[in-house]
């Protein structure tokens, strides 16, 4: 690779051939190792440009993060003002052009449209920063309760008036919807009427002057609590697929909260994606709402986001987009005779980007469909065409052991209890976490309550089950004793999920076998398992504060991987952490031993 200065990119492009001479004669190449400090904050008069050749750094100016690659630049900012508030740190082998601070404000001088476009690049970085704050700031809002929001007012109307004069009065009030009071076998009842219901209204074969608006209203609301989070009314919004909440204090309604309102408090488009899923009516209609997701949680993580909000939210979109890719492939009689399920992370709503597929079907007894095989390879080739990889266990629904009958599927967790196949551990284990996102939640309850019924006695299989927890070893005493003093030049690794969050996952699992808890996620799980005292009340509330950061702590490396254009993975450099992290991780190893030796002395694994 040339060392030569190159002169293609903006804003260098814009110089005279006189100049680029100039410049390329003063060009300095320097190269830096992985890890190696390149610019601190405060450096006084900075006296040179840095620009990328070859390699990545990793830039943080004022809370900010960027990755910067060939051809991009840095320390502009510092060389017009003199003053540095950035810190920039080579991520691999890096070879960097110096060019000199006098010279390019030289160039600045005399160069129109060289200065117009450095002032111009500067301007649109200011501009970015000033955007992210702004989106932190509205990402802040989320975070507020909902009686803190705008709420709508209740405007009320008698269930017995006609529809033509309902409209009449929603147009004098600047509304698109009223609560209706109406009555009902005695029993006094609210219900809704929007403009949206109109659309339907019109079609009833009694006129609308005759029209009664109680028979057109809905009056299965959804509500939430004054004091609930703006998330949770996000939440409940994505999943009852409405665009209104009705707000009550009790029996008292407080006010209505609507879509628009909340979006005033979003900075993602995560209502965006919900309405492209609804209204995809074809597998790229709706890889086009699926691709979206990704983005959305970059910018929640770069928000401040809490990792546990976002974990919930993404959980909701997926599971969203799976329930509609299996109506666009599947028949209605398939779907309303099968339940299809997801499991693993994505079962327990941890999953965050996407990993690996862990889905499977389950079918009612007696029933058969002649196009199910091709239904399901297009399913599982469509979920890899949205991003989804496929599983390396081969745990999807192509595979005929997780696409069953209710009957067959349950001697297969007999024989995952009693049988004498080693993975039988972990494929139960696995089914325990599943999850319905369509069709009939009745075939999966039936299996579950099966399992956790033929795991009672079992002590010997959860023994086993729970002996998992030490299948991937911890790095030796030294390793331990050195990790809050690595410095950024060390090549070690870190597994997040082997020696991290599969010990308080898995032995949170087995726990929740033994003790027949009904719960998916794991925080949900420890919190039960502490309020039925069978864990320590402070241990539980470590394990859940572990694995949040455990999450966090993956989700900023695997968006840090991706910016590179690695693949993603559970490795994270040690020498990529900053010594809060390092300080964390090593809290965090010292509480997932404790929980090791609870459940070795629970289950006798000594």
């Amino acid at each position: 690779m040339s060392d030569d200065f190159s002169f293609d990119t903006a804003p260098f492009n814009e110089l005279t051939s006189t100049e680029r001479t100039l410049l390329q004669e003063l060009a300095v190449t320097v190269r830096h190792r992985p890890g190696e400090m390149i610019l601190w904050p405060h450096t006084e008069y900075p006296q040179c440009l840095w620009v990328v050749h070859s390699g990545h750094v990793q830039q943080e100016d004022r809370g900010q993060i960027h990755i910067l690659g060939a051809g991009e630049s840095f320390n502009w900012r510092a060389v017009l003002t003199g003053h540095n508030q950035a810190t920039v740190t080579a991520l691999d082998e890096v070879q960097l052009w110096q060019l000199p601070r006098a010279t390019l404000l030289h160039l600045l001088a005399d160069n129109a449209r060289f200065s117009a476009k450095v002032f111009s690049e500067v301007a649109g970085h200011l501009a970015d920063d000033e955007g992210m704050d702004q989106h932190r700031e509205l990402l802040s809002l989320m975070l507020v309760r909902v009686r803190d929001a705008y709420l709508q007012k209740p405007f009320y109307v008698d269930g017995q008036l006609d529809l033509v004069s309902v409209c009449r009065l929603l147009s004098e009030h600047k509304t698109s919807h009223a609560l209706v009071r109406d009555e009902k076998n005695g029993v006094e009842r609210i219900g809704m009427f929007t403009t949206t219901d109109l659309r339907e209204a019109l079609l009833h074969p009694t006129p609308p002057a005759q029209l009664a608006v109680r028979d057109v209203a809905r009056f299965d609301l959804i509500t939430v609590a004054p004091e609930a989070e703006l998330f949770d009314a996000l939440l409940i919004m994505l999943r009852h697929r409405v665009h209104r909440v009705l707000v009550k204090d009790g029996d008292s309604i407080v006010g209505v909260l609507s879509q628009l309102d909340l979006m005033s408090f979003m900075s993602n488009h995560s209502h965006l994606i919900t309405l492209q899923v609804e209204q995809a009516h074809s597998v790229a209609e709706l890889q086009v709402a699926a691709l979206q997701v990704d983005d959305t949680i970059k910018l929640l993580q770069r928000g401040g986001m809490r990792i546990e909000i976002i974990s919930r939210l993404v959980s909701e979109l997926n599971s969203q987009i799976f329930a509609r890719l299996w109506a666009l492939l599947a028949p209605p009689e398939l779907v309303q005779n099968s339940c299809l399920l997801v499991m693993g992370s994505e079962g327990r709503s941890e999953q965050i980007l996407k990993t690996d597929q862990d889905n499977a079907l389950l079918l009612r007894d007696g029933y058969q469909h002649p196009d199910l095989p091709k239904i399901t390879r297009q399913f599982n080739a469509a979920l890899l065409d949205f991003g989804y990889p496929p599983c390396p266990g081969n745990i999807m629904v192509t595979n005929p052991m997780w696409c069953q009958s209710l009957g067959a599927f349950r001697q297969t967790i007999g024989q995952w209890l009693y049988g004498a196949d080693p993975e039988g551990q972990m494929y139960l284990a696995i089914f325990m976490d599943a999850r319905a996102v369509a069709g009939d939640t009745a075939l999966l309850l039936n299996a579950r309550a099966f399992a956790l019924t033929m795991a009672i006695g079992s002590d010997t299989f959860i023994s086993r089950l729970a002996s998992a927890i030490d299948q991937f070893q911890e790095p030796g005493s030294a390793w331990w004793n050195r990790l809050p003093l690595l410095q950024n030049r060390e090549a070690e690794t870190f597994d997040l999920k082997k020696i991290g969050s599969f010990p308080i996952v898995h032995g949170t699992r087995a726990l929740a076998l033994e003790y027949r808890l009904e719960e998916l996620g794991t925080v949900e799980r420890l919190q039960a398992l502490a309020h039925l005292q069978i864990l320590p009340a402070t241990l539980a509330r470590d394990l859940v504060a572990t694995l949040h950061m455990l999450m966090a702590l993956k989700l900023h490396n695997n968006l840090r991987q991706r910016s590179l254009g690695q693949a993603i993975s559970n490795l994270v450099e040690l020498g990529s952490l900053g010594t809060l992290d390092r300080d964390q991780l090593t809290d965090a190893l010292g509480i997932i031993r404790q929980f090791k030796q609870f459940l070795r002395r629970h289950y006798h694994l000594e």
